[in-house]
């Protein structure tokens, strides 16, 4: 995987983050959701990412 994609990948965590606090903050579960779902993704491509930098 290339810089851009890790690149995504950490925006993606960031924007997970945000929509989290943001959740928490307005006591709205489902956005909070929406973040958590989306740290998860993050960190899933980012072992992804691990795993192929390994092998090189």
């Amino acid at each position: 995987m290339g810089m851009d994609d890790k690149i995504k990948n950490a925006a993606q965590d960031l924007a997970g983050k945000g929509k989290e606090a943001v959740g928490k903050a307005t006591d709205n579960e489902r956005l909070e959701a929406e973040g958590d779902k989306d740290q998860a993704e993050a960190k899933v491509k980012k072992v992804g990412e691990d795993v192929k930098d390994t092998f090189r």
